[in-house]
């Protein structure tokens, strides 16, 4: 067995390695773990799961934020299902399956934000690389396609509202929504393509507009937003850990013209930091403050294996963009949250088994020094960044904890790897680690996260035991109330 000690530094100050034929045989993996590590969670990756291109909108005191699925290993021929994550806190966040059912079929990325017209809500996501309009009764769906499009019948082929070879050399995709002061509405989206939205919220005016901006080169996730009078259109440049945003701000209209300052670069790689190729993103603010927030992706592990950060957005008092500091810390919650005061850490963790280590490859920038390890210790140190993950050749995969005495619990969280794919597990528990009993989990296979197991035993042992679904947890939480 391996055995790795952690001391209150989180250094490995030994390894011991013993009996490899057991090992071999069992699979077996014990981790000691400490408290400490867990006292100053970062909250940069805000979500636990591999998403992208988020757009992200508060709603009626929520939190909601559409994004592309990542993860599903084939590039962007693919995205995993259209999913909303949200959460009242922006610190604690909860998947949201089946808001958009007609087009499971069809590739999904890159949504806009919502907006709110006569009690209806719409936005516009990239279907197939192409733009459509979408409406529901309520944020989190269900969406339909509008136009008198279906697509669940196979009936109708759906009109796009941006094809793929858009008006004056654009492309339609990665749509982005502005609604101003005056309610009126519009859309921009790749290569610099923007105009009005006519007031039904789903056909586009005849007149196309191409953003001129200083610096020239493919660009797309665009962002706009109005504060204290001021426009501003953000755009990216390059891609992969090159990714950056560049600006331009206005007075007169969200269609420019735009004026370019010399400091137009707001978000760029921090190799210091190892923060990659802040991309597509949008920025978002708390209602009735001057609260800004700008989301991004991030590199992660290249092609369509990365994760959305959130960090401050601010400004100079004559309006212009200051450089956004990128962070591992976040802005964590940013309303009122629970607190962590009844999570019980566990004292050491043990697998069947633990995922060899991934040697990031670097695309575009050799400094990219990136490696993702799967350690039994990633799933309790209360980061949406790290995940332990099972051998790809072990089909009885399991993760438990040892609390260290038996104490009265209430209740545990599962967040998986992949929770879009969806799970079905078995959650035992024992005082002595050797007799067990259920007290949670499903034999169907569900898509949620997390998946939530109340309860109200005493117990030293809990022990997850996977029976679908990819086997690797990125959080497994244990609370005694």
């Amino acid at each position: 067995m391996i055995k790795i000690k952690l001391h209150s530094n989180s250094d490995i100050k030994y390894c011991e390695i013993r009996q490899l034929i057991l090992l071999l045989l069992l699979f077996s993996c014990f981790v000691g773990y400490s408290q400490d590590r867990y006292k100053r969670p970062k909250s940069n990756p805000i979500i636990p799961d591999m998403i992208a291109d988020p757009s992200i909108v508060k709603i009626d005191g929520v939190y909601y934020c559409y994004a592309t699925t990542d993860g599903y290993d084939k590039g962007l021929s693919t995205a995993g299902p259209p999913v909303i994550w949200k959460s009242n806190d922006f610190l604690n966040w909860t998947l949201i399956p089946d808001f958009f059912p007609s087009v499971t079929n069809m590739v999904y990325v890159a949504p806009s934000k919502v907006i709110k017209f006569k009690d209806q809500f719409y936005f516009y996501p990239t279907l197939n690389r192409e733009i459509f309009a979408a409406v529901a009764d309520t944020p989190q769906g269900p969406f339909r396609l509008v136009n008198n499009s279906v697509v669940s019948s196979g009936n109708l082929k759906p009109k796009p509202l941006v094809p793929i070879k858009g008006p004056k050399g654009t492309k339609g995709i990665d749509a982005e929504v502005f609604v101003d002061d005056d309610g009126q509405s519009y859309l921009f989206w790749a290569q610099r393509g923007a105009a009005r939205l006519k007031e039904d919220r789903i056909t586009l005016d005849t007149i196309t507009t191409v953003i001129p901006t200083k610096r020239l080169g493919y660009s797309e996730g665009p962002i706009v937003f109005k504060r204290k009078g001021i426009y501003y259109y953000l755009y990216t440049l390059e891609g992969d850990e090159n990714y950056k945003y560049a600006y331009g701000y206005c007075k007169n209209s969200p269609l420019g013209p735009y004026f370019f300052p010399e400091n137009d670069i707001i978000a760029t790689t921090d190799t210091l930091k190892k923060i990659y190729g802040p991309g597509h993103g949008t920025v978002f603010s708390e209602p009735e403050t001057d609260n800004y927030y700008f989301a991004y992706l991030e590199f992660g592990n290249g092609s369509t294996n990365r994760q959305v950060w959130v960090d401050k957005l601010t400004f100079n008092n004559d309006g212009t963009i200051k450089p956004v500091v990128l962070s591992h810390e976040g802005v964590g919650a940013l309303t009122k949250s629970k607190k962590l005061s009844n999570l019980v850490v566990p004292k050491q963790v043990s697998t069947s088994s633990n995922l060899p280590d991934l040697i990031v490859q670097p695309i575009k920038d050799s400094t990219l020094k990136r490696t993702e390890n799967y350690s039994p210790v990633n799933a309790i140190d209360g980061s949406n960044g790290t995940r332990w993950m099972a051998d790809s050749t072990d089909v009885s995969a399991w993760y438990q904890v040892d609390l260290g005495s038996v104490i009265k619990i209430k209740k545990a969280a599962a967040y998986f790897s992949k929770p879009t794919a969806g799970h079905a597990y078995k959650l035992e528990y024992s005082q002595d680690g050797i007799r067990w009993k259920v007290c949670g989990g499903h034999a169907a296979i569900k898509v949620q996260s997390p998946h939530m197991d109340l309860f109200s035993i005493k117990a030293r042992f809990l022990k997850l035991t996977f029976l679908s679904g990819v086997p690797g947890l990125w959080e497994f939480k244990v609370y005694n109330n």
